[in-house]
């Protein structure tokens, strides 16, 4: 999580509350007059044009061209519009997987200015090496978004991996989560005023909660299902995490009956199907046949299944009846409304769902939550993390902006860190 300051500019002058009030209204809309801001918030005309003057100064704000000189307006004198200056900083969400990368450059009202993505080899880069790795893809995201290490307010990575309120992740023999969170808020830290560190599954729960199958839920479950199981746990619309950012980790799957253990659904799905194939249980003449058992993935049975092959939605309904199991223990120990199945599967993965939905009751006291597939596909960890990014910079902008109008580049680090989450 990125560090909070004490609600202090970096020249230690205290920022009066309207300049955050008129602030988070201007993120939230278009162009605005004062009249708009002073309806919505509540405060007087001269407090109001005050604040949005501080916040031009500022370089947050700007100013538009009023709306005679816009074609918009005839008669009498034309209001004043502005809006938030969406180009003064750029936010970063990086979806740093064991297998992937995915990196999202947005503006600071989230429209994307430039993607990276790459695919990496399982269990080749140590924690040194992945440091290297994400630094450079990083600079090279923000290098074909045209902008400059100076540009970055904000940062958030999605790591398979528990992660704290300050963004590190516990010890462990394997060593498997620090490799994958190898200090990145300490890493990042020395360039980027605000960074944030969180646990991918929850940042899936951000991206499902903000635009996808849970929006407007207040108890929800984002079930990530390809590789590995997480879940991002929202309940009475707070995204948990736990001391060690444990909640959500899966490892408990093990000692489940009919489960055994957190490999994905797209993982099991490859794992039966290649079973089937190698002990020559499918059709000599079917499509799974023709495929070679090294080559099969999860993402490839389960859209066999979606298209109606009938030795792909029967491996499908075994997955499903896992589904089902896994769900029973997300809603025994959460009670969510809704579980939802997020990540690159979600698109394939609809007779697994059907079956699993069919099936939870029986698992049951309490009444079954609904599951749903997600819509938002592979990038919704690293749309989790520009949702994040974005949340952090709203909170903390009047944080880091100096006194002084701030141009393209000009952003600086804050200098007073302490350990509240942002």
């Amino acid at each position: 999580m990125s560090r909070a300051v004490t609600g202090l500019s970096r020249t230690g002058v205290q920022r009066p509350a309207s300049q955050y009030a008129v602030l988070s209204f201007a993120w939230d809309v278009a162009a605005f007059t004062a009249s708009d801001a002073i309806e919505s918030i509540g405060l007087t005309r001269s407090t109001t044009i005050e604040a949005i003057n501080a916040l031009i100064e500022l370089g947050l704000l700007r100013e538009l061209p009023n709306a005679r000189a816009a074609g918009e307006y005839t008669k009498g004198r034309p209001a004043r519009r502005f809006e938030l200056r969406a180009s003064a900083a750029v936010l970063v969400g990086v979806d740093a997987g064991s297998e992937h990368i995915r990196i999202t450059v947005a503006d600071l009202n989230g429209a994307s200015l430039a993607t990276q993505r790459r695919t990496l080899e399982v269990d080749r880069h140590n924690a040194d090496e992945r440091r290297d790795l994400l630094t450079d893809a990083v600079d090279e995201a923000v290098t074909a978004a045209g902008r400059t290490r100076l540009d970055v307010v904000s940062i958030c990575f999605g790591v398979p991996a528990p992660v704290n309120a300050h963004g590190s992740s516990p010890e462990r023999d394997n060593v498997f989560w620090e490799r994958m969170n190898p200090g990145l808020y300490e890493l990042f830290s020395s360039w980027v005023p605000l960074v944030r560190v969180e646990n991918d599954a929850s940042l899936a729960a951000v991206a499902e909660g903000a635009w996808g199958a849970a929006k407007g839920c207040s108890n929800y479950v984002a079930l990530l299902a390809g590789t590995r199981l997480g879940a991002g746990v929202v309940i009475d619309g707070h995204l948990l995490r736990g001391v060690h950012g444990g909640v959500g980790e899966m490892g408990a799957l093990d000692h489940v009956v009919g489960v055994g253990s957190a490999d994905g659904l797209g993982a099991r799905a490859a794992q039966l199907a290649r079973q089937a194939v190698i002990q020559q249980t499918v059709a000599p003449d079917g499509r799974l046949a023709s495929i070679r058992p090294d080559q099969i993935d999860g993402k490839q049975v389960l859209e066999l299944a979606a298209s109606g092959d009938p030795e792909a939605l029967h491996i499908a309904a075994q997955v499903g009846q896992v589904l089902a199991r896994v769900a029973a223990v997300l809603a025994s120990m959460f009670n969510p409304e809704r579980i939802v199945v997020s990540g690159a599967l979600s698109g394939g993965i609809e007779h697994v769902v059907a079956t699993a939905q069919e099936s939870l009751p029986a698992f049951l006291d309490l009444p079954a939550p609904k599951i749903t597939p997600s819509t938002l596909g592979a990038d919704v960890v690293v749309s989790g993390a520009v949702a994040a990014a974005s949340a952090t910079a709203r909170a903390r902008a009047l944080d880091i902006w100096q006194q002084q109008p701030m141009g393209e580049g000009e952003v600086q680090p804050a200098s007073q860190p302490d350990s509240a989450g942002g």
